[in-house]
């Protein structure tokens, strides 16, 4: 292990971390909305932040001053693992320095101010905040309790989102496509053409691309939800938690807070933008023949299997949940059915975890398909978390072929996607990936009911049945960086009465699920840090 290089690169991402922080500072000022009193603590609390992270970054970089030597696969991977960690801890500064309180009397600890870092960064949209919103002057006067989050703090939480969104795309593209085959195949599906590990330069003029492409889409979100009502600093707030597929909200309804169908329908329709391989955007803005028309211009889209397969999850499982819901009489309508059945359906599936409605009080045949989709994700190359949809389709092809090769062993037939064969190597990874999260999910929930105590269900009227369930939708969503789960973590609750234990057994499946596992799994095996 290069230690001179690692720190180097560690230092230079607290650097960049710090910096970022400063884009939190304007909404520190009273013209804001909020009084001094109570902003001053939050920009104190946020200039303090970027000075640590600044001075942690500059005293890494200087021991790694004099280090020229190239990056290579054990630094790769040493420098993302590491490197995430390191940004949820500088990240979670704000917070303690601020001294945000995470319900009325208690504030944050450093265990909710990490878990708070790194739902943001790795963009669960998993929280510990109890009230959002000043809830003070309520029309009838019957809430005292005033905000709790300074407002500067508030839109760090949502900036960390957006951060997180690309940042982990052009990480892969620029750093661990050159882990090998498994790398490869995942530089492919994040960056078109024939790219290989020598033309480093094509890489990030792709990466490049691919973050002008994401601001792009951001800002004209942003203007959309301005234009349809939102203020300013709510529409970047939402706007960073769509892009990135994140869900942090500045309100505890999240987005029904608004009460808006227009709305919502643009946050959906961002959604399934932000859940697409954006490789097939960048393929599509550098089509060579303009005169073809839409249909020849779009066409990256519409002839992409994994797309394809992306939008049908996504209408299958809204249909059935619409019918679901009528059928139980959740909703009197069809209309009101198919308008939360399609937000929730496309929130959980590309892992925004943004709510309109407590779908705790849904069926159980509803609830259970939700934790289903948990699981599958968006597309490879977006910002949405999970499973991605490839892996299953790659999946199921695998299966029907191993299916056939039961009863017609001499037969070979080469995986294909697309009507090209696929690399063997992709094969196997799929099968390790696949087993994997089977793995650490299942010792995750075991272990989660475990730690976590019964007092907590019961006090709530819950069974055991309903705490092992619930544990279950706890790893599911933060292995899959969802956010909200069932029952005491519905998408207007929150995980800030699961124990200290608990809390950081979640907040590491996040970054194992945010970084594909392997990146963190590493960083557990001694003979990693061996010197060779």
């Amino acid at each position: 292990m290069n230690w001179a290089l690692l720190s180097r690169m560690l230092g230079l991402l607290a650097m960049l971390v710090g910096g970022s922080m400063a884009f939190s500072l304007p909404w520190a000022f009273p013209i804001c909305g909020q009084t001094a009193e109570f902003e001053t603590a939050g920009f104190r609390g946020m200039v303090a932040s970027i000075v640590c992270s600044l001075a942690v970054g500059g005293a890494l970089s200087f021991f790694g001053r004099k280090e020229t030597g190239t990056i290579l696969r054990k630094e790769a991977l040493a420098v993302v693992g590491l490197g995430w960690i390191l940004a949820g801890i500088l990240g979670a500064l704000p917070f303690l320095f601020s001294g945000t309180m995470r319900s009325p009397g208690v504030r944050m600890t450093v265990v909710d101010a990490v878990f708070e870092s790194v739902s943001g960064f790795s963009t669960t949209g998993a929280s510990v905040l109890t009230q959002l919103e000043d809830l003070s002057n309520q029309a009838d006067g019957s809430v005292t309790d005033g905000k709790l989050v300074p407002r500067c703090v508030l839109f760090w939480r949502s900036f960390t989102h957006w951060l997180g969104g690309m940042g982990i795309i052009v990480l892969f593209v620029a750093i661990l496509g050159q882990l090998g085959a498994g790398g490869k195949a995942l530089m492919r599906r994040e960056v078109p053409g024939p790219i290989t590990e020598t033309l480093r330069p094509r890489v990030r003029e792709t990466a490049i691309s691919m973050w002008a492409i994401y601001m792009v889409i951001s800002l004209v979100l942003t203007v959309v939800l301005m234009i349809e009502g939102m203020n300013l600093y709510d529409s970047l707030c939402h706007t960073f938690g769509t892009m990135a597929t994140g869900g942090f909200s500045t309100y505890n309804a999240s987005v029904g807070h608004f009460q808006s169908p227009l709305i919502e329908m643009t946050i959906m329709l961002f959604m399934v933008f932000a859940g697409t391989n954006f490789s097939l955007y960048y393929l599509v803005l550098r089509s060579k023949d303009p005169g073809g028309g839409l249909l020849k211009r779009f066409a990256p889209l519409y002839r992409d299997p994994e797309y394809r397969t992306y939008l049908a999850i996504l209408a299958v499982a809204t249909v059935v949940l619409t019918i679901s819901l009528v059928k139980n009489g959740i909703y009197p309508n069809i209309a009101t059915a198919l308008r939360h059945a399609s937000f929730i359906a496309v929130a959980i599936t590309t892992t925004t975890g943004f709510g309109t409605e407590d779908f705790t009080d849904w069926s159980e045949f509803s609830k259970g398909l939700l934790l289903l989709l948990m699981f599958v994700g968006g597309c490879a190359g977006s910002t949405g978390g999970g499973m991605k949809v490839i892996r299953f389709l790659l999946f199921f092809k695998i299966v029907r072929l191993e299916i056939e090769h039961a009863f017609r062993p001499n037969v070979v037939r080469p995986l294909r996607v697309a009507n090209v064969p696929v690399d063997n190597s992709l094969r196997h990874d799929v099968m390790v990936y696949f087993s994997l999260i089977l793995m650490i999910f299942i010792s995750s929930w075991m272990i989660l009911a475990a730690i976590e105590p019964d007092t907590q269900w019961r006090q709530e009227g819950h069974t055991n049945a309903e705490k092992l369930l619930d544990c279950a939708s706890a790893v599911a969503s933060s292995l899959n960086n969802i956010g909200p789960g069932l029952g005491v973590l519905g998408p207007h609750d929150n995980y800030s009465e699961f124990s200290v234990q608990g809390k950081l057994l979640l907040t590491l499946l996040m970054l194992l699920g945010r970084l594909e596992l392997f990146a963190i799994l590493v960083l557990f095996v001694p003979s990693f840090w061996r010197v060779q």
